[in-house]
């Protein structure tokens, strides 16, 4: 039998954890007849959450808990339950109960059935989420298609099931920031999806706002691509070429016709918008240096404040 440990963030979740625990707990018992590990991660919530895990982690030795000292993310949460996983292989899902523990036997048999496949991702049939999560995953998806070189087709979520190789390399990982799917990604191309049914969220709602989904989206972009710096770099090549033959045309009208350039607006409005492209190509290199210096600060992902994982 394989040992399969279940990595899961949990922030705010004190309605969705007993539950959670029963149904996986069901599943690995009666349909996979796997060993399991549960590790709950508290990425510092403020409700009942951590007291629950205790109650949890008394009735079940299987159940392991870790308290980070803050809210650091769901990636860092999910990097620090990495370092402590023991098993073959390794599951990661959400604590709302929308990824559900009964559709894990689909992934974990098509794993076992593909020896070739290092990593596999649930898609989701029907998905739950709101609109503007949606519209943020569509174009993050088709972001990261063209950053990292992905299969556009290919859906990037956060219920998986990984082959412990990776996430041992994953642990190394120094970046600042990282994002699991990236990283997932970049380590290998034995990807592929399974198809699942993706649960409404029965508690609460979701902690992506639309700024969040931007701020992270912004994050991606200028850490894996230059594509901002190109796109300024071009625009600005096209306007100094545009303006040379705009230079030509006057000089040659003033002095074969005598008509000279009027529309100081007009000429307002140019200046006002190249110096507006200006500032935004410094905002943008302003981003990217920041992006630098965050690295080389070298944070730690995650602080842990208590943990009980010990057998």
């Amino acid at each position: 039998m394989s040992l399969y440990s279940v990595v899961v963030p949990v922030y705010n979740s004190e309605h969705t954890l007993g539950e959670l625990y029963t149904r996986l707990e069901k599943v690995f018992r009666e349909t996979l007849k796997e060993d399991f590990e549960l590790i709950l991660v508290d990425d510092g919530s403020k409700d009942r959450s951590y007291e629950i895990m205790k109650e949890l982690r008394e009735k079940d030795h299987r159940v392991r808990i870790i308290q980070m000292a803050r809210n650091f993310g769901q990636h860092p949460a999910l990097l620090c339950g990495f370092a402590h996983v023991r098993g073959e292989f390794v599951v990661t899902m959400d604590d709302d109960l929308q990824h559900q523990p009964e559709e894990l036997p689909k992934m974990v048999r098509t794993m076992q059935e593909r020896p070739d496949v290092d990593v596999i991702i649930a898609s989701y049939e029907g998905r739950k989420h709101g609109p503007i999560r949606k519209l943020g995953t569509k174009f993050s998806v088709w972001a990261t298609s063209k950053m990292l070189g992905k299969d556009p087709d290919l859906q990037i979520t956060s219920y998986r099931l990984i082959r412990r190789f990776l996430v041992d390399a994953m642990i190394k990982t120094n970046t600042y920031l990282p994002q699991i799917g990236n990283l997932l990604i970049l380590s290998s191309n034995r990807i592929i999806n399974v198809p699942v049914q993706h649960a409404d969220r029965a508690y609460g709602k979701s902690g992506y706002s639309f700024k969040r989904l931007v701020k992270d989206l912004i994050y991606d972009i200028t850490a894996h691509t230059a594509f901002p710096l190109l796109l300024v770099r071009n625009i600005g090549i096209v306007s100094f070429l545009a303006s040379v033959i705009m230079a030509i045309y006057y000089l040659v009208r003033y002095f074969t016709m005598g008509v000279s350039v009027q529309g100081w607006t007009s000429l307002m409005l140019v200046m006002l918008a190249f110096f507006g492209l200006i500032l935004l190509s410094i905002g943008i290199m302003g981003i990217y240096l920041m992006n630098i210096l965050n690295e080389a600060k070298k944070m730690p992902h995650y602080v842990i404040r208590q943990e009980d994982t010990d057998e």
